[in-house]
This record gives structure tokens, sequence and C-alpha cells, in this order.
């Protein structure tokens, strides 16, 4: 049985993990631990096969104010643990980056490769690159650093602009038709690459996606579908659309381009069960249980 450690006690990753393995009662012990005061500094770590590090700040600000505080909670705290899960005897620790350190999404079609060097736009994906950066040097044998750099991630009862669409999708008779493409990462994938990673004691950079890309108008349109509701796309707004997007970032964010090359999220055991459209449905009927 794999002995997990979960920092970050409300952390919409963690649980659906938690969830997730519960299909496997024999195969994984789970806790959860808060890293927002200084207590935990004081839990033994010994007893535990792997950290599975997801506590952050997950929201994007460009508060400057905010700026000591990511580098705080993103860097710093992410190599505290680090350093205490290694000087413990933990075997494997798990974190979870983003593909925000390549920058921000574009209007023209944009491919992350292998060769693309990261360059975050602002100080979340900074604070989360220097992090990697950080426990990268722990990486060892007998301590195994994985680093894992996930798309949007939607599911049920996920956050940030998933959300949004969906609730848009349930209300508006039209939609903006744009072509774009978008690497996007459903919950249930993502935990079952997690599960795949824990049980293979790997160690390295990992870029885990859906199969398929997706189309904002189009993943707009599914939804709709799947409400029992027909959304017309319409091009009449993508003037407007692009004139805003050079200087709106919302715009972007939901209608610009960002992919990550197929071959780069390519796993020796297959973990991206569920294809988009049965991904949606499962968010949408869930969630409305």
């Amino acid at each position: 049985m794999k002995r997990i450690l979960i920092t970050g006690k409300n952390s919409y990753v963690g649980k659906s993990l938690e969830k997730w393995l519960k299909n496997y009662p024999d195969g994984y012990s789970i806790d959860f631990i808060s890293l927002r005061e200084d207590l935990w500094r004081e839990k033994d770590f010994s007893k535990y096969d792997v950290v599975f590090h997801v506590a952050g700040i997950a929201h994007v600000s460009s508060d400057p104010k905010m700026e000591d505080m990511y580098y705080k909670v993103n860097r710093d705290l992410t190599i505290d643990t680090a350093e205490k899960a290694k000087a413990e005897g933990v075997k494997q620790f798990i974190f979870m980056s983003s593909i925000i350190v390549y920058g921000d999404s574009s209007s023209a079609k944009r491919v992350i490769d292998k060769n693309i060097v990261p360059t975050p736009s602002n100080f979340y994906g900074n604070s989360k690159l220097q992090a990697e950066e950080g426990i990268k040097q722990l990486d060892s044998e007998i301590f195994k650093v994985v680093i894992i750099r996930p798309p949007m991630i939607y599911g049920k009862g996920s956050k940030g602009n998933y959300p949004k669409l969906a609730k848009i999708a349930q209300k508006l008779p039209v939609f903006p038709n744009i072509d774009n493409e978008r690497s996007m990462l459903h919950i249930c994938n993502l935990s079952e690459f997690i599960r795949l990673i824990i049980d293979n004691e790997e160690r390295g950079l990992f870029f885990p996606q859906n199969r398929e890309y997706v189309n904002t108008s189009e993943m707009v349109k599914v939804i709709a579908e799947v409400h029992g509701r027909n959304i017309k796309l319409t091009n009449l707004f993508n003037p407007i659309l692009k004139m805003l997007g050079l200087k709106v970032g919302i715009i972007n964010k939901v209608f610009g381009n960002l992919v990550y090359d197929k071959k780069m999220s390519i796993y020796k055991e297959d973990y991206q069960i569920v294809n988009f459209r049965e991904s949606i449905k499962a968010t949408e009927l869930e969630s409305g249980k």
C-alpha cells in the first residue's frame, strides 16, 4: 500500500485524487495536511512514501502587492516542503506546476514542444518555475522528484474559466465562433495519470493533457447540448473580439491558442480514459446532482 500525504486540505486536485484512489481501497492510504500555519513543520513525514504537493496560490493576479506572497507560497513553501520530505525519508515528491510557465496564450496558433523554453509572463508563472528549479536540485535515486505542468484542469467542482463558460452556455442563445485550440485536462484523466506516476515510482517532468485539443466555441456548444439547449455560433462578434483581445486579458484567456505537442503527453500507460464529450457530460450532469 502506498502512503500518500497531500498538502492543501481544500485543494480541488487533492480532493479529486483522494476520491479517485478510493476506487482502489487496498492500494493507497491518504492523509491531508494544511501548510497555512507553521505547525506542519512539526509533522512526521517519515511514514509516507509520497508527498503530493498541491498547496499554493492557484489564481493569477496582476496586483503588484501580491508578488511577494506568490514567491513565498508557491516557491519558498514548495522548496521547504520538499526539503523536509527528503530529510525524513519520503521516496517521491510530486509537484503540481502549470502550463503558465510558458506564458500567456496567443491569438495565433501556439504549440509548445520540448524545445520551447519557459518564459513566464507574470509572477504566478515565475513563482511556479522557480519552485521547479528549487526542487529539481533535490532529485536523487532515493528521492524522486516529479514535476507536472498541466494545462487548464476542469471537472465537477472546478474553478476558473470553465464554470463561467458553462453558465454562459446555459443562458445565451448565441456565442462567438472563434477558431482556436487549447490543451485541457479533465480531472479524471489527471487523477489516473497521478495514480500511474505513483505506482510506477516515476521521476522527471510530465505534460499530461486530454487526447483532444479543445475549441472554446465548440466546447460551449457541447455544454449547451448536454443541457438540452441549442446555442448558435456566430462570426458577428469576431472583429470586436479580435480587437479587444489585444487589450483585454480575459478575451485572450478564453479564445487564445495554447497547446502542448501531443507527443509530449504520451505515457507508457493509458491515462486519457475519458474523451472530451464524455468529460463534459460527466462534469455537467454530475455537478447538477
